[in-house]
């Protein structure tokens, strides 16, 4: 991103030097870089925009690892799943999900942290933007972008700090504080159907401006139209407002085909025409062993993967047809050795360790292998450097697939997404859908599944869903070594639901 200059408003860095303390969580830019600088010409204020994007890719809170965006994928989406394996009985806290009420800890607190100084930014763009000298199509460009943004943080907020919408009395649990200005007073939480009325308005707002600017982004970390309607889709899923999810999954992946046979085996590190919308990870923005690449790309050179090789479930895994090539992503361990207690491959010659570097000879030569490990996702260069997809047109295909089975819409058009997504795309040449009813939405979900594996889609689709997460053992059938292999049920751990942490209640006596 150095070829595209950023500025980081200065609240980015107010935030990362005193987020182990107890002030509050502060949602204005300080007067470091001063807004009148930074927003003084349009050219600056995109340079301020870029800096939201970086924010996505910056490494936090030192001592715990926390990594931007790729943070929230790994250790609250994939992580906490049912079909995510990893032999870490160390982190059974976070896996198991035991932290959402701890609300002095930095894992309840850093999802509210790191996407509140995204809010924080881009409200400063949006109140100031306007104010700038320059053309008004960029300062229309440059204010659609920053209220993507918003839009697309408190929709993950929500999904991590709000019920599920089942739950909500029709949006009447309690929602987010919703911020728009550069306040840090007292402000009460919002409801769950005010949070997403919020979220829809950015939105509109920001599609209406990105029509009347007539301009296009040129790089696929930048946001567009494209991004706002993937907003909006994703947003009014987990809202159960179907038609809009319907709509907008539709529209977002205009242009955007879905990859190639060949592109689905590049390694999922570099964008291609079917990522909608993506963070920037190349060589010159490396930060090194805190990466999300770094937690999960199989050829990674840090130990995160090399002792412990991120996998797929034994159970999602079986579920694959042999005429699937996502099953190829995947070390099948059948016919070879090893601990079927944790999966890890043994030493000597003749065992599974072997085949993995058969297979995949850009396994680091000291790493561990394991029965089932992925090999989905690589690094582009070390220790785990990659662009990082947040939204492509197979997430929009599931979504368009089930709003329709749940507006109750003919089977066949449910069907012929799933033959398109699938058959057709050339995954599986073999594929059919002949499924109605529940065995439908089974299908749905399985192929959600499989597909946006390692995405960090896995706990956030069970909460919505209201599934259990259900986690088993080898001796069980599963792959799950023994402290990880839990069942909790949607009413348990606060119905998945992340309470607010003490640096926003201290603070703000109005929240709760």
């Amino acid at each position: 991103m150095k070829n595209l200059k950023y500025n980081l408003l200065v609240f980015a860095l107010v935030l990362i030097t005193a987020s182990c303390k107890k002030e509050y969580l502060d949602t204005a830019p300080t007067n470091a870089t001063g807004s009148k600088t930074v927003f003084e010409t349009t050219q600056n204020a995109a340079y301020a925009v870029n800096g939201i994007a970086k924010l996505m890719s910056s490494q936090y809170l030192q001592s715990q690892g926390f990594n931007g965006e790729g943070t929230i994928k790994m250790w609250y989406g994939n992580y906490p799943g049912n079909h995510f394996v990893v032999d870490l009985s160390g982190w059974a806290p976070i896996i198991n999900s035991e932290f959402n009420e701890s609300v002095n800890s930095a894992y309840l607190y850093y999802p509210w942290y790191y996407y509140y100084m995204l809010i924080g930014n881009a409200n400063a763009i949006i109140l100031n933007v306007d104010g700038a000298t320059g053309p008004e199509a960029d300062k229309q460009w440059i204010k659609a972008q920053a209220l993507t943004y918003r839009a697309y943080a408190y929709t993950m907020l929500a999904q991590l700090y709000c019920n599920r919408w089942a739950d909500s009395n029709n949006g009447a649990a309690a929602g987010l504080v919703l911020r728009k200005d550069l306040s840090t007073g007292d402000l009460a939480r919002s409801t769950m159907l005010e949070t997403y009325n919020s979220i829809y308005d950015d939105l509109n707002k920001a599609l209406a401006l990105y029509a009347s600017s007539g301009k296009t982004r040129t790089a696929s970390y930048q946001m567009n139209s494209n991004v706002a309607y993937a907003i909006y889709a994703r947003a009014a899923l987990n809202r159960q407002d179907y038609p809009t999810a319907e709509t907008n999954a539709v529209k977002a992946r205009t242009g955007f085909p879905l990859m190639t046979v060949a592109e689905y085996n590049a390694g999922f590190s570099n964008p291609n025409q079917e990522w909608i919308w993506s963070t920037y990870g190349a060589s010159d923005e490396n930060i090194q062993f805190y990466s999300y690449f770094a937690y999960i790309a199989y050829n990674s050179s840090a130990g995160a993967v090399r002792s412990t090789p991120k996998c797929i479930s034994r159970e999602l895994y079986n579920s694959i047809p042999a005429t699937d090539i996502r099953r190829n992503l995947f070390l099948d361990p059948t016919g070879y050795t090893y601990n079927t207690s944790t999966g890890r491959a043994a030493a000597a010659d003749g065992t599974l360790r072997n085949r993995a570097f058969a297979v995949r000879p850009l396994i680091r030569s000291d790493a561990t292998p394991y029965a089932y490990m992925q090999f989905k996702i690589s690094a582009n260069d070390l220790p785990g450097v990659g662009h990082m997809n947040n939204f492509r047109s197979s997430e929009m295909y599931f979504i368009e697939a089930e709003a329709k089975y749940f507006q109750n819409k003919p089977a066949t058009d449910v069907q012929n997404l799933l033959i398109a997504l699938t058959k057709t795309s050339g995954r599986d040449p073999s594929y059919t859908s002949t499924q109605t009813g529940p065995a439908l939405l089974a299908e749905i979900k399985k192929y959600r599944a499989i597909e946006l594996w390692g995405e960090g889609f896995d706990w956030f689709d069970a909460k919505r869903w209201g599934d259990n997460i259900s986690r088993k053992t080898y001796a069980d059938g599963g792959n799950f070594i023994t402290a990880l292999a839990k069942t909790f049920t949607p009413a348990e751990n606060n119905k998945w639901t992340w309470k607010l942490p003490l640096k926003e209640t201290d603070f703000n006596k109005l929240a709760f």
